[in-house]
């Protein structure tokens, strides 16, 4: 019986490693040893993890080190760039990343849109600098995701699930929405509870038009007032990050009771995965991650 007895047949509970070491801000938990996160996720009473940037990136290295601490391999982020280059050239660079997914008995890969993001370190950059698909560049856009799925079906065995995210490509409800609505079956949706929140829309208008779409769940928060100071002020994502607007559900704004009742009703199978992506100085992850698991427990048996 899965440890996680509250949540339905076929659906799994994960973490983020990003509550202990940020991917993109390298002091942001950047002396946090691998073994801290692995340790603590299976502690917590989560099955899985997704990748961050201090596991190795070789199936015979991580997969004993993943068992060793009853953890499986929930997904990883694959920085993409479809939205300025062929289909060739992507599907060239996924191949390692990819296989690796595959190798570790993965059933999707992360798709985030990191193309056309402005100037050197964008994520440092105002949150209005964002650049923007025209109608046209949405609608090719579209149409070579809906290959790359395909392909990357065919050739690896694994679902694509497309992040929309802030800063990227896919941040409003209008350009998730266009983009869906064009794009074939083969893209699914990841469904991220906090980047929905931060992008001005509710997260139930994707379960409500896309559920069937959805392949892969981020339960993130975020704390509203500090969220409002980033647009107000025109702060940069990572500025946000520092600030605090993201953490663990139970922490913030978020109302989860959607994510209950989509997953109640049998509409999803796969991974629920916690993120937040706080400095694990000022929100001390295994409390953090400890307290998220108690809030979906609790959510999720009615008390």
């Amino acid at each position: 019986m899965s440890v996680n007895d509250f949540l339905p047949y076929g659906v799994r509970l994960g973490v983020s490693p990003l509550s202990w070491t940020n991917d993109v801000l390298p002091d942001l938990g950047g002396d946090n040893p691998l073994s801290s996160c692995l340790n603590e996720a299976a502690k917590a009473g989560y099955e899985g993890v997704e990748l961050g940037r201090l596991f190795p990136r070789d199936a015979v290295t991580l997969r004993p080190m993943l068992s060793s601490h009853w953890l499986k391999l929930a997904s990883g982020w694959y920085s993409g760039e479809l939205a300025s280059r062929d289909l060739q050239a992507e599907c060239a660079a996924t191949r390692g990343h990819a296989a690796l997914l595959q190798a570790m008995g993965c059933d999707v890969m992360v798709y985030g849109e990191v193309a056309m993001m402005a100037g050197d370190a964008p994520l440092d950059a105002p949150m209005s600098t964002r650049l923007t698909l025209s109608p046209d560049e949405a609608r090719d856009y579209a149409d070579r995701l809906s290959e790359y799925g395909a392909w990357l079906a065919g050739e690896f065995g694994l679902a694509l699930a497309y992040h929309h995210h802030l800063m990227m490509v896919c941040e409003s409800l209008d350009e998730v929405s266009r983009l869906f609505d064009r794009a074939g079956r083969r893209l699914g949706l990841l469904l991220d509870t906090g980047h929905a929140a931060a992008g001005g829309f509710d997260y139930a208008r994707l379960i409500d038009r896309f559920g069937d779409r959805i392949n892969h769940i981020h339960l993130k928060d975020m704390r509203a007032d500090v969220m409002a100071d980033v647009r107000r002020n025109d702060s940069s994502f990572n500025d946000g990050v520092r600030a605090g607007m993201f953490t663990v559900p139970g922490d913030g704004c978020v109302d989860f009771a959607p994510i209950k009742d989509f997953v109640q009703s049998g509409s999803y199978q796969g991974w629920l995965i916690v993120e937040a992506e706080q400095d694990p100085q000022i929100a001390p992850p295994l409390p953090a991650v400890m307290r998220a698991h108690q809030t979906l427990r609790t959510l999720f048996q009615g008390q």
